[in-house]
C-alpha cells in the first residue's frame, strides 16, 4: 500500500495516551488501532472550518505526559485494575485521514481505507472525529470482515436525513447510510431527545426499516440494564457516539446542547455491558466541539470514555 493515506497529529504528545504512531499501512499490524478523521462533509461553505475537525487532536494532547503516565500505570477503579491489566498489547495511533484541498471525498476514502487495513488485520478501531459524517467511510469498512453487524448509535438526534443540500454523506445522514450496507443487520439508537434536523418521515423511515429506537426518556425510566437486554448476546457491534448523545452536564463541548442525555454511570455500564454481550470491533466518539468545552469536563469524560472501552476490551479477553 504505497499511497500515502494519514498524517502525523499536530502537537506533542502527537497520539493518543502517546502510543506508537503508524506512518506506513504495509504489513499493518496491531490490537487496537485509533484513527483521527477529522472532516465531515460540509452542507454549506462555511461548514466547511468546522471547530469539531480539532477534536481529534485535542482529544490526543490535552493530557501532559505525566497524566498519561498514571493512565497507562496507576489503578483504576473504572475497571478493576491498570489500563491494560498487566497484559503487553500492541496499541497504535494511525494519525488522521488525509484530506485533499481539491476533492473533499478524499478523506473519506483514505480512512475507508485505513478503516479496511486495520478491520483486516482484526484489530479494534477506535475513530475519533469530526462530525458524524465521518463514520460513514468507517462503517463501508467493516464489509471486510464478513459479518453480520449490529450498529449501536448513542446520539440526540435519529441522522436519518436521506440529503441536506444535495450532500448525502453528511452528519445528519450516517445512519441512513449504515442501513443502506448489506452487512449492518441490526441498528439499536438510543437518546434521542429535543430537537434536530429528523422530520416526521425520517421517524417513520427509520422504525418501518426495523430500527429499534429509545429516547433518553425512556432510557432514564428503564436503566441500561433493561436497555442492553434488548441487544441480542453474543454478536458483532460496532458503537456509534455522538457526543450530543451525553449530557451537556458532563459534555458540554457539543454545538447541539441538549438537557436529558446519558449520564456518565450509564456511560460507563453501555460500554462494559455491550464489550461483554459479544465482540465490539470498533467505535467512534464524534462531534465534540473543543471551543465549547467548560474547565476541560468534556475532555476528561472522553479519555474516560475512550479508556474504559480499552479497558474493558482487554478484561473481555479480545486480545488473548
Amino acid at each position: 500500500m504505497s499511497k500515502l493515506l494519514n498524517e502525523a497529529p499536530t502537537k506533542a504528545p502527537q497520539t493518543f495516551l502517546n502510543f506508537p504512531l503508524v506512518k506506513n499501512f504495509d504489513d499493518f499490524s496491531a490490537d487496537i488501532a485509533i484513527l483521527g478523521v477529522p472532516f465531515g462533509m460540509a452542507y454549506s461553505v462555511d461548514g466547511m472550518a468546522n471547530d469539531q475537525s480539532l477534536a481529534p487532536d485535542h482529544i490526543r494532547h490535552w493530557s501532559t505526559r505525566t497524566e498519561i503516565e498514571m493512565t497507562l500505570n496507576n489503578y483504576d477503579f473504572d475497571l478493576g485494575g491498570t489500563l491494560l491489566d498487566g497484559k503487553s498489547l500492541n496499541i497504535v495511533d494511525c494519525g488522521n485521514a488525509r484530506a485533499s484541498l481539491t476533492d473533499p471525498l478524499v478523506h473519506y476514502e483514505n480512512a475507508e481505507a485505513i478503516a479496511r487495513t486495520a478491520f483486516s488485520a482484526n484489530s479494534v478501531l477506535i475513530t475519533l472525529g469530526g462530525d458524524h459524517g465521518v463514520p460513514i467511510p468507517i462503517m463501508k469498512a467493516l464489509e471486510v470482515l464478513d459479518k453480520e453487524i449490529t450498529l449501536i448509535h448513542i446520539d440526540a438526534h435519529l441522522d436519518w436525513r436521506d440529503e441536506i443540500n444535495g450532500e448525502k454523506n453528511g452528519y445528519s445522514s450516517v445512519i441512513r447510510r449504515a442501513s443502506e450496507l448489506p452487512h449492518i443487520k441490526a441498528i439499536h439508537q438510543i437518546g434521542m431527545r429535543g430537537i434536530g434536523s429528523a422530520q416526521t418521515q425520517e421517524v417513520q423511515d427509520a422504525i418501518a426499516h426495523g430500527s429499534k429506537i429509545t429516547t433518553a426518556y425512556q432510557l432514564h425510566d428503564k436503566g441500561m440494564d433493561d436497555v442492553l437486554a434488548s441487544i441480542p448476546d453474543g454478536g458483532t457491534y460496532y458503537l456509534t457516539i455522538d457526543a450530543d448523545g451525553i449530557d451537556p452536564t458532563i459534555m458540554p463541548a457539543v454545538l447541539a446542547q441538549t438537557a436529558g442525555g446519558l449520564n456518565w454511570v450509564q456511560l460507563h455500564k453501555l460500554i462494559h455491558g455491550l464489550v461483554n454481550k459479544g465482540r465490539v470491533v470498533g467505535m467512534d466518539l464524534v462531534e465534540i466541539t473543543p471551543s465549547c468545552d467548560v474547565g476541560n469536563i468534556s475532555m476528561i469524560h472522553a479519555e474516560r470514555l475512550l479508556c474504559n472501552f480499552i479497558g474493558a476490551t482487554v478484561r473481555a479477553g479480545y486480545y488473548d
